[in-house]
């Protein structure tokens, strides 16, 4: 029987080596910030996973390991099961991370100079490993409407490719950090073009599975050619609070692009991953079913709490209309603060550490993400702080 499923617990995550609570002060922050920036969960993960770890400590040898076909099976039974993707077991790679995969991606499939595209304001890694790698970012910017909802300048992505010559474009799939979750329709526009204008994709779908409004659509499972010119990035560490033990599982249906992407890990000297990220994997996938569906109801039910709370208490502030992720971008410029002093008072004032939305390109300036998959006790505590400086 699932053991963890008390998500109202505060865990004590001070002194445990927590990037989130522990690093404040060598970040630039007080070090009493209240931590609710990136993204990780202050949720144990399933007894499951726990006992699966444990299991293999007790054994107290740590050599070189790899998985069985056993895992492949594993990891396709939960994507057709939540997904409704059917994969074949040679289309998978294994990663330490979608970081590292982006940015194997970017030195894979273009040249130091070309063009990458991402949809501006994104993860902000994205623009990193391309920069970081010689390459130059072009972004086609999200749109904010009236209808608190970002949507697709589908005029401005093909005329950024064309003027471009963009190579390869980061498609965030739901999109962090404005939390769409993209149709159907809107994919199949995205993927239209890109095939038009011989753009490869690199499809993030990291919060696959946290969708609270629509429904998730893996871009390269749309059309046949979709597949063909897709890497899909996916992993168990979002849904299941893994992220310190560095699993993901790269889909690549291509063979040419498997062998340069392959390639490219080969060069980085990253052939054999963490042991205790595959474990969790497998003991995720397949006893994890009840942690994930209680959890997921808990971080809805903050989630519907924030806007909520934003409505009544926050004047200014709005919130970005959620339908994926359990990242939640609020919308400050109504307040009359400029960036600067919203920067200062979110920090100094209220005591939080959140996400500045300028770190996920200029148009997010204005804006904070917060990472609302915390106990309500801490959600609270948050949102009051926010109230106090407003």
């Amino acid at each position: 029987m699932e053991k963890n499923l008390d998500f109202d617990k505060i865990e004590n995550r001070r002194n445990t080596k927590s990037l989130k609570y522990d690093f404040a002060k060598k970040k630039g922050m007080p070090e009493d910030v209240l931590p609710l920036w990136v993204a990780d969960m202050d949720f144990q993960t399933s007894s499951y996973i726990k006992e699966a770890l444990n299991h293999y400590i007790q054994k107290g040898i740590f050599g070189y390991s790899e998985v069985q076909t056993s895992y492949f099976e594993i990891v396709r039974d939960w994507m057709k099961r939540h997904h409704e993707w059917n994969i074949e077991e040679k289309w998978l790679v294994k990663t330490p991370g979608v970081v590292f995969a982006l940015a194997m991606a970017v030195r894979a499939f273009t040249n130091p100079g070309d063009h990458v595209m991402i949809q501006s304001p994104v993860y902000y890694p994205f623009s990193e490993v391309i920069k970081n790698n010689g390459r130059q970012v072009v972004s086609s910017d999200l749109v904010l409407k009236e209808d608190h909802r970002y949507h697709i300048d589908f005029k401005d992505f093909e005329k950024k490719l064309i003027e471009n010559d963009v190579k390869l474009f980061l498609l965030c799939n739901p999109h962090n950090p404005v939390a769409r979750v993209w149709t159907k329709q809107e994919l199949e526009m995205i993927g239209d073009l890109c095939l038009k204008h011989s753009v490869m994709v690199v499809s993030d779908e990291i919060h696959a599975d946290f969708v609270f409004k629509g429904k998730h659509q893996v871009f390269a499972n749309i059309k046949e050619a979709y597949k063909n010119i897709t890497v899909t990035c996916t992993s168990p560490s979002k849904t299941f609070n893994l992220a310190g033990l560095q699993i993901s599982n790269i889909i690549i249906a291509d063979p040419k692009m498997r062998r340069a992407f392959r390639k490219e890990i080969q060069a980085a000297g990253a052939g054999l991953l963490n042991t205790c990220g595959l474990i969790a994997c497998e003991a995720a996938y397949t006893k994890g079913e009840v942690w994930y569906e209680e959890m997921k109801k808990y971080v809805e039910a903050n989630i519907q709490y924030t806007k909520e709370y934003v409505q009544k208490n926050l004047p200014g502030v709005t919130m970005i209309d959620h339908e994926g992720t359990y990242l939640v971008w609020l919308d400050f410029r109504k307040t009359g603060f400029s960036h600067e002093e919203l920067e200062k008072k979110i920090i100094y004032e209220a005591r939080l550490w959140l996400d500045s939305g300028a770190i996920f390109g200029n148009c997010g300036r204005g804006f904070q993400r917060i990472n609302v998959a915390c106990p309500r006790a801490t959600l609270k505590e948050a949102l009051k702080r926010i109230q106090m400086i407003l």
